[in-house]
């Protein structure tokens, strides 16, 4: 139990601690957005981490072989995904500021279940996250557990640790956002995040 639970959180924090595109996206959602959208927009980073670690449990091995296979589609997904999500952020932005304060409606806020979805839509389609998953599964070898508890506490690890580690970028990009609280600031925020993100996908695109 305690070996299965110790690989899955070193394996959630393997796959949350670089900060990428979803790190980066996540600070910035957080610094715009309702708490509430940006907690549950890192839930949703903690769940494909979780539903990965229970693939990665009963299949390592024989994914390996599968994702060299997927991986350049699994790359244009992922960047098709970083640029929809870069030009809706950076849409969204440029309209807040252009809006006078108390002139027409008010811009629609995100909400948690569509910052949810988002975060699992660019979860899914990042091949770091599989192929590290994949690398961890393969270095236990032997002393990891192919049993249904040995899986459901792997899976709890990677998906308590990818939790936590989201939360701590929430809490990072909120008190970013109370500091720049002005138009121009949410602007720069978001063109910011924005950018990381276009850059991220040609990255991904041409590697």
């Amino acid at each position: 139990m305690s070996g299965d639970l110790a690989a899955g959180v070193l394996a959630g924090l393997a796959v949350a601690m670089p900060v990428g595109a979803i790190g980066g996206y996540l600070v910035g959602l957080a610094a715009r957005e309702r708490l509430s959208a940006a907690v549950a927009a890192a839930l949703g980073v903690a769940t494909v981490d979780g539903a990965y670690a229970v693939v990665a449990s009963l299949g390592g091995i024989g994914l390996g072989s599968v994702l060299g296979q997927i991986a350049r589609p699994l790359s244009m997904a992922a960047s098709v995904v970083l640029v929809a999500v870069a030009v809706r952020t950076l849409q969204l932005a440029v309209r807040r500021y252009r809006r006078r304060p108390g002139v027409g409606p008010a811009p629609r806020l995100l909400t948690a279940r569509r910052a949810y979805l988002t975060l699992i839509a660019m979860t899914a389609v990042n091949p770091a996250t599989i192929v590290t998953f994949v690398a961890v599964v393969l270095g236990r070898g032997a002393t990891g557990s192919s049993s249904g508890s040995g899986v459901a506490w792997f899976t709890a690890g990677a998906f308590g640790a990818s939790a936590v580690w989201q939360l701590l970028l929430v809490g990072g990009g909120s008190a970013l956002g109370r500091v720049l609280r002005g138009r121009r600031g949410q602007l720069a925020i978001a063109g910011a995040s924005a950018t990381i993100m276009l850059g991220l996908a040609v990255a991904v695109l041409f590697t």
